[in-house]
């Protein structure tokens, strides 16, 4: 059946929303609504201004609170969902976490308040408040010292009120929708069949999972689709499987997800998920969203790039299972045939044969250590035997080419080279060669070209010299 209305929740109260264009963003109709205290910064989920908390699934599988960028968020993907503003936080009398906001000096002008207001709630009730939860709130007049403060203060409270009550009675379970205006239609469909019949029916329509990448042409350019189809909700998209060979992801789990489950498996993408924007992205970016935007400075694909990640594809054609390094083409162009999608994506656990340790690693350079788009990223697999020769290896890079890109050349120079220092200098000389990459206002070409070769100094040095080893790199 078709629609004009769907429903949410916002503080408590259902709302409807009737003919409004699915691809307003949440900021936006908050704010004609009256409900003003999410304030809008930048519109890109880089300031936190417009955080709202969204309950979703927790690393548990439980209901939680979920710090979301509401510019960056369609209107009709909070369909059947439940969110709090600032002004459902402190109805009858001030919150822990605002009562310490005025206590210690949080706020000066006020406009970022909300945010950080928003990001510590969250962070409250999943008993994790610390520096990192409010790292994707810009503060531009009080300063970060009483924030901490404040964020220190509320760390160990073990909240039981009608916030955490409210939690435990939340299903989170979505129904498929089909929201229709006048000039657009807006799909949510629940298994992947739909969404294969959907893309044949539709074969100009929009797929969007966390909407961050999306969002900003929402936000921006004010973009409004024709046909958008939601994956969020798509159960084949959403299983995480383990073996004792491999790790597969579905395509629309958030990052925030990924972070929690897969912790200590993958070391390069621990390092790269802790760099990925903020907590407020994480929460609803997902890994196969970012690999099919096909950014050439796109976080995740140089990790994948170098841990030979698979993706598993798939259409009404049938099943496909490619190499992650077969599926960039060209500045934003993929191996995704028309009406074909990424169903998950395929990590392997294990080393090559005869090895007796692997060292894996990531690195991102940028002007901020967070929430930032990326200079030069980088990704290092390698593998050494008995004898300390390298027998494996892969370098990965993004922000240098078109594409996020391996160093070929490098990789097959240094197998069956000593794993040393000299070899890492042949190496770095080759490496400021490798690429063209282009200047821009983030970093001139031959600064990029350094950073090539410097970083995969920085992991021999990190690897090798360093006294302070993971073990699970086989170091004693």
């Amino acid at each position: 059946m078709q629609y004009n209305t769907f429903s949410l929740t916002i503080n408590g109260e259902t709302v409807v929303i009737q003919d409004l264009s699915p691809t307003l963003t949440l900021l936006e109709y908050l704010r004609r609504s009256g409900r003003v205290g999410t304030k809008e910064g930048c519109g890109d989920g880089d300031c936190g201004a417009c955080t709202v908390a969204v309950v979703g699934q927790g690393a548990d599988g439980k209901p939680q609170y979920l710090a979301m960028n509401s510019c960056l968020i369609p209107l009709a993907t909070m369909a059947g969902r439940e969110m709090l503003t600032v002004e459902g936080v402190g109805k009858e009398t001030l919150h822990p976490v605002q009562a310490a906001m005025v206590s210690l000096g949080g706020s000066q002008c006020g406009y970022c308040t909300p945010g950080f207001i928003m990001s510590l709630f969250t962070a409250y009730y999943n008993n994790q408040v610390d520096d990192e939860s409010i790292e994707g709130n810009l503060c531009r007049c009080t300063g970060y010292l009483p924030l901490c403060r404040v964020a220190e203060t509320v760390n160990h409270a073990h909240a039981s009120d009608q916030f955490s009550q409210r939690l435990q009675q939340i299903n989170l379970q979505l129904n498929s929708i089909h929201y229709i205006t006048p000039c657009q239609q807006f799909y949510r469909p629940l298994q992947l069949s739909e969404v294969l019949e959907l893309l044949q029916q539709y074969p100009q329509a929009k797929l969007v999972a966390g909407a961050t990448d999306l969002g900003l042409e929402m936000s921006h350019h004010r973009q409004e689709f024709p046909i958008l189809i939601s994956l969020e909700s798509v159960t084949e998209l959403q299983e995480l499987k383990q073996t004792s060979n491999d790790v597969e992801i579905g395509a629309a789990i958030s990052l925030s997800y990924i972070e929690e489950q897969l912790k200590g498996i993958f070391p390069s993408l621990d390092e790269m998920l802790s760099l990925f924007a903020a907590r407020q992205i994480r929460n609803r970016a997902t890994i196969g969203g970012n690999i099919a935007t096909a950014s050439p400075i796109g976080d995740l694909a140089p990790v994948l790039l170098a841990l030979d990640a698979q993706l598993r594809l798939v259409s009404l054609a049938g099943e496909r299972i490619i190499s992650i390094a077969d599926f960039f083409k060209g500045y934003r162009q993929t191996e995704l045939q028309p009406q074909e999608l990424i169903v998950s994506i395929i990590i392997p656990k294990t080393i090559t044969v005869n090895a007796i340790r692997r060292f894996s690693q990531s690195y991102k350079v940028g002007k901020r250590g967070t929430d930032d788009i990326s200079i030069v990223s980088a990704a290092f697999t390698l593998d050494l035997d008995t004898n300390n020769t390298i027998i494996h290896a892969r370098l990965a890079y993004g922000g240098v080419a078109a594409i996020p890109i391996r160093a070929i050349n490098i990789e097959t120079m240094l197998i069956g080279k000593p794993w040393n220092i000299e070899t890492i200098q042949q190496a770095k000389l080759i490496l400021k060669e490798t690429f063209n990459p282009l200047s821009d206002l983030r970093g001139s070409a031959d600064y990029r070209k350094r950073l090539v070769a410097n970083l995969f100094e920085k992991f021999f040095i990190e690897f090798s010299l360093s006294p302070r080893l993971p073990s699970f790199l086989g170091f004693t």
